[in-house]
């Protein structure tokens, strides 16, 4: 008897264990948000969102102040389309710009948000217009390597001066 409720006692701190540790993985992932805040959703569209993700955060002077909702693509305007989901609590002007940024140099990517100067604030389905795509490291590395080359062929094309 005493050994039947030592194994049970055993068995529920290993649950609880493996929950905790399920959790974190979760929560440290992005795929579980456990945000009780009320909050509005903006949409806002992109020429590049690079690598972002559902449930990125949205930042704004380092502070995290919503999550990236769901992510689209609008076949009218060929952009993608970012749904936000901000907490209640913060008001942002209606002239705010939003910028996909990364944490580090190879680190998750988020959208920071630069407020405006608008009296008006942001309200649930507004659109935000002023956005600024994602840095795209190839894209800096295929120009970096095109303009070398670039600056190669001019320098053999110059013939030597005398």
């Amino acid at each position: 008897m005493e050994r039947s409720r030592n194994d049970t006692w055993v068995g529920l701190f290993v649950l609880i264990g493996a929950a905790a540790i399920l959790f974190l993985a979760l929560q440290s992932a992005n795929l579980l948000s456990l945000n009780l805040q009320p909050s509005y959703s903006v949409v806002a569209k992109f020429d590049n969102i690079g690598g972002l993700k559902r449930q990125a955060a949205v930042k704004s002077a380092g502070v995290v102040v919503g999550r990236v909702e769901s992510i689209g693509f609008d076949d009218k305007s060929f952009q993608a389309r970012v749904t936000l989901a901000l907490d209640t609590r913060y008001a942002f002007p209606k002239d705010s710009s939003l910028k996909i940024l990364t944490s580090g140099l190879l680190g998750e990517q988020y959208i920071g948000v630069e407020a405006g100067a608008d009296e008006r604030n942001l309200a649930a389905g507004d659109t935000i217009t002023s956005t600024q795509s994602a840095v795209v490291l190839e894209n800096l590395i295929g120009q970096f390597l095109y303009n070398k080359a670039a600056d190669a062929g001019n320098a053999r094309a110059t013939p030597p001066k005398k």
